[in-house]
């Protein structure tokens, strides 16, 4: 996806009629406009990509044509030549080196149709030269030219005569500039430049597209296009000058250049320049022995402050940020912008040791995170913000700019996960859990890709009978082995990937129903999937969950769903509604982990809910922990008055069975009946439970 500011560069060089290109230090296509595809296509038959090079456009014949021209501009300078197209026009080339600290690391090209004022200034040519036996037609040209002309002397530059578009151009009238000299005039930024021209004609007799800059009457200094040939008035050496205001298209190329390499929002550096300026720096500090720092400043919550104020709001907070960040530094510190919210401060002459550089890295990270966190007066109202730095001090040893930029990404995200508001610094410790994350999370894709997941089901008991089972999954690992749920769920919620387990999840459940319910012991049992928030949030979750357990032709009424509370704590009515749907199909609800949230009693009341799960928080200390046992006994007292029945989970002894039963809790699911099984097991547990079952009468 383009950034904001290749968006702005694409759209200037588009909005032109001419074409523009830009290529990189090995001559390979950067950014380049519709005019000059065209161009390629009409002359060379090739459709162009960013990222070619002369070889994969250019006929063999005339590969060598970019290096020369490309090369040339890099190693001498800008300059202008005249390229003759195939169907006989001619385009004027101006090449320019993309400088980067001096350095050329590029070459920018414009072109333009220059074949009708090719045409005219040489018509021009040709009239001064027999003035006297064209003057009628040469006045024409002359007079309507837009262009501007002028006659002068060639030894001391008086006019002689000057055109409308040359008066226009320089904002004179006619009789301040006739019979006066251009160094009278103070026309010349450079006064040299005029000598040089002189020296010029004296070799070749015709000077063409020379890019000179002169002064307007009101002092401003321009650049213009100019041609200039040598003429004879009369006996009296003289030349006529042709120039065009060049100045738009100057600062064209210069905005272009701009945009590339720097943020149009904040002014700053952009991540490319930044790049560019990290292997300078690396190379210098190779050769030496000095320690560097990188803070990655990233602001909390800025989306969410985006989204709810605008993105104009958003953009004001992202300009003041910046101007706080550059003053909380010093002059010869570099500060970019890497994109969205985040910005770049590099900390250069840190000293030659690593704690040093480190304590000097500190007090500039902590004199940051209080310049950010100071109040915003955004759009007429005060607005507050924070930021997570992550820091890495480099200059060690030789690494990449890339490198050093995901070891302060790495010590960012620590921040973030730290409670925000905070910065952190990079260790090597940190890149291992990175790369061990990053491993799991390939595995985890894997494993959903080739189906390594497992259902294992735990019996719910209601009076000694098995009535259910909660389904949870497992991850066979084809080197781990099972892996429990609470080594990749984690993961799977952060990175999405619940979605596709969930998914898989349910509709095993639903094939598991429709087996048992052919199955006289077995037809009974209805099954407990817990759903994930994601999960429940898809706009189309109630038409999935009623398209699989048609697909598996399951009984709804054995299908619960295990929602928690925090779920419930955003979007009420949309939860409401999203469970009335689905209850009106018969399909059951349970509230898991009841208790450890925040489920207010106004709308629990309303929640279509057909059972309240006691957590094993509260079970496992229920006959030790007073607070425990009333909290159970409270949630009890509240499913009896409000018709609903409550089962607790992680019972692993008789002495819990019975002092829930007392309370008036008689379903429960744990290890005193068994832990979770694989189907299999599953199932003959169930045959062997069915045989000695006993009913409980307390």
């Amino acid at each position: 996806m383009r950034n904001h500011a290749e968006a702005n560069l694409l759209a200037l060089i588009e909005s032109t009629d001419d074409l523009w290109g830009s290529v990189d230090a090995n001559h390979r296509l950067l950014v380049f406009n519709k005019n000059f595809e065209r161009y390629i296509q009409q002359n060379f038959g090739v459709e162009v990509a960013e990222g070619m090079g002369p070889a994969e456009i250019l006929p063999p014949e005339r590969v060598e044509l970019w290096p020369r021209l490309f090369g040339r501009a890099m190693k001498e300078g800008a300059f202008r030549t005249e390229q003759k197209l195939i169907d006989g026009r001619i385009l004027e080339m101006s090449f320019h080196p993309i400088l980067m600290d001096g350095k050329a690391e590029g070459v920018t090209v414009y072109g333009k149709d220059v074949t009708e004022a090719k045409a005219a200034q040489e018509s021009m040519a040709a009239a001064a030269a027999a003035l006297s036996a064209s003057e009628e037609r040469y006045r024409t040209v002359f007079e309507t030219s837009l262009d501007g002309i002028a006659l002068t002397q060639i030894d001391d530059g008086r006019f002689v005569d000057v055109n409308p578009a040359f008066l226009h151009i320089f904002g004179y009238e006619r009789d301040e500039v006739v019979l006066r000299t251009s160094l009278e005039l103070n026309l010349w930024a450079d006064p040299r430049d005029r000598q040089k021209l002189v020296d010029q004609l004296n070799d070749t007799a015709v000077c063409n597209n020379s890019e000179v800059q002169l002064r307007r009457k009101n002092g401003q200094i321009f650049w213009v296009q100019m041609s200039a040939s040598k003429v004879d008035l009369n006996g009296i050496p003289s030349l006529l000058i042709v120039l065009r205001d060049n100045s738009e298209v100057r600062a064209a190329e210069e905005k272009i250049v701009d945009l590339e390499f720097f943020d149009p929002l904040t002014r700053l550096p952009n991540r490319q320049q930044l790049l560019e300026r990290l292997r300078q720096t690396l190379d210098s500090c190779n050769r030496g022995n000095r320690k560097l720092a990188l803070l990655l400043v990233d602001l909390d919550n800025f989306k969410t402050l985006n989204d709810t104020l605008g993105h104009h709001i958003g953009d004001q907070l992202l300009q003041e940020v910046a101007r706080r960040i550059t003053a909380s530094v010093r002059e010869t510190d570099f500060v970019a912008r890497l994109g969205s919210d985040e910005f770049i401060v590099m900390l250069d002459e840190l000293g030659e040791t690593h704690n040093h550089a480190a304590e000097q890295a500190t007090k500039v990270g902590e004199k940051l995170l209080t310049a950010v966190s100071r109040p915003y007066l955004l759009n007429g109202r005060e607005s507050l913000s924070s930021s997570s730095i992550g820091v890495t001090i480099f200059g060690d040893r030789r690494e990449e700019p890339t490198e050093i930029l995901q070891q302060a990404d790495i010590a960012m995200d620590q921040a973030k996960a730290a409670g925000r508001n905070t910065m952190r610094f990079f260790t090597p410790a940190l890149r291992d859990a990175v790369s061990a994350r990053a491993a799991l999370e390939e595995d985890l894709r894997e494993a959903i890709h080739s189906n390594q997941f497992l259902l294992y089901y735990q019996p719910q008991v209601y009076r000694g009978r098995t009535v259910g089972a909660e389904a949870l999954i497992r991850w066979k690992h084809p080197q781990r082995g099972i892996v429990a749920p609470d080594k990749f769920i984690p993961l799977a919620e952060e990175t999405g990937l619940i979605l596709q387990m969930g998914d898989w999840v349910l509709e095993t459940a639903c094939q598991q129903i429709a087996l048992w319910a052919r199955e006289k012991e077995t037809s009974h049992l209805s099954i407990a999937v817990n759903i994930s928030a994601r999960q429940f949030r898809q706009q189309e979750f109630e038409q999935k969950v009623l398209a699989v357990l048609k697909c598996a032709a399951a009984d709804p009424r054995l299908l619960k769903l295990e929602l928690t509370e925090s779920m419930l704590l955003e979007n009420v009515e949309e939860v409401i509604a999203k469970m009335a749907s689905l209850r009106s199909h018969e399909i059951g609800f349970s509230l898991d982990d009841f208790g450890t949230g925040y489920s207010s009693l106004s709308y629990l009341k309303r929640l279509p809910l057909d059972q309240l799960k006691i957590d094993r928080t509260f079970v496992r200390d229920i006959l030790t922990d007073a607070s425990s046992g009333a909290i159970a006994e409270t949630i009890i007292s509240l499913g009896r008055v409000m018709g609903m029945p409550v089962i607790a989970e992680g019972v692993e002894t008789e002495e819990q069975r019975v002092f829930l039963a007392r309370l008036g809790c008689h379903a429960y699911q744990g290890y005193l009946t068994s832990r979770p099984l694989p189907i299999d097991e599953f199932q003959s547990l169930i045959r062997a439970l069915e045989k000695v079952a006993v009913p409980y009468n307390d």
